[in-house]
This record gives C-alpha cells, structure tokens and sequence, in this order.
C-alpha cells in the first residue's frame, strides 16, 4: 500500500494504550477492594471508549507532508458556531455522550458541576493534544473551540440519561452494581 505522506498508524499505539489504560483502572479497584465484574465492564468499557476516542481524535498524524512551499501552521479555531457544521456538533455529541455516563459511574459522587468540570477537562485536553500533534508530529485535526462546546453537552446530555435511570429503584439497583462508589454515594436525583 502506497503511503506518501508517512500516516502513522493508529492500532499500533491505541491498542496498547487502551490495555494500559484497563489495567490501571482493574489495579485501583483491585486496590481499594471494589473489583467485581460489573466495575471491570465499567473499566472496559472506558479503555475501548478512550482508545476510540484517541484513535478517532488525535490522529491521523503524518510523519512527511507534500512539499508546498508554505510553512505548516497548526490550526485553531476560537469563533464558537462560526463555520462549524451541525453534524460536527451532533457527531461531537453523541461521541461525548457515553463520558456522561462513564465518568459518573468512576465518581464518588458525581454531581453536575463535576461532571461539568470533568468533561469539560476530558474535551480540552483532546483539543490541546490535537494542537500539539499539529504543531509537532503534522496531526490532521483543527482544535476547535466548538467542539469543547458540542462535546460538553453531549457528555452532560449522557449524564442526564443516567440520572433519570436512577430515578427508577430497578434502574438504579441494576447502575449501582456498576458505580464504581458504594450505593449509598449514589447522586441524589433531586439535585446534585
């Protein structure tokens, strides 16, 4: 296969990094005597998304670009909504919509301002590992100020899906096997 910017591959270094990431999650809960099967599906399922999301994120990521005569410059978009396309921002949502629901089962006790605050993290980092990419390795990705904002609401979208779960006891005993937080930490569904 004809490779003539050098695209380096993504398996090679998501799937590791996906391992990595499970095997650290299965560690903290081994260590703080929570591990139970329902927890390391939880573990799992946030190594797959987090390799999805690097794999789909931070690459790809040339290691040659053609020759044009111009100087690569990182790209970087700070106008929220300005040329920003509604699938961009439903795609942004329902990538993010399972980190609601994900970060919230790690959390002690997940509220909406944390959930806020972690998300919000989550997207930047992704956005400042996106630039950095561009700037050293000729990444393929734009940081996008609009993606932040698309991300956030899908992720708080996801964390308002499980919180209406939990205003039902047969959801909420079935989510309560999986919250990595003993029952009793449980959100209060009337606030939080």
């Amino acid at each position: 296969m004809n490779n003539p910017f050098g695209r380096l591959p993504e398996l090679p270094i998501v799937i590791p990094f996906g391992i990595l990431i499970f095997a650290l999650m299965l560690w903290r809960l081994r260590a703080s005597g929570r591990l139970s099967v329902p927890r390391a599906l939880v573990a799992a399922a946030l190594a797959v998304y987090a390799a999805g999301v690097a794999a789909n994120t931070v690459f790809p990521i040339y290691l040659r670009l053609p020759s044009t005569g111009e100087k690569w410059t990182p790209g970087l978009a700070l106008r929220p909504f300005y040329d920003y396309e509604v699938g961009d921002a439903v795609t942004n949502m329902i990538v993010f919509f399972p980190a609601g629901i994900l970060i919230a089962l790690v959390l002690a006790r997940p509220t909406w301002l944390k959930m806020l605050a972690c998300i919000t993290a989550a997207s930047l980092a992704i956005e400042f590992i996106q630039l950095a990419m561009q700037a050293l390795a000729n990444g393929g990705h734009i940081a996008d100020v609009n993606d932040v904002i698309f991300n956030v609401l899908g992720g708080l979208i996801g964390y308002g899906v499980l919180r209406a779960m939990m205003l039902s006891r047969w959801c909420s005993r079935i989510v309560d096997r999986f919250r990595w937080a003993e029952p009793s930490a449980s959100p209060d569904p009337a606030g939080g």
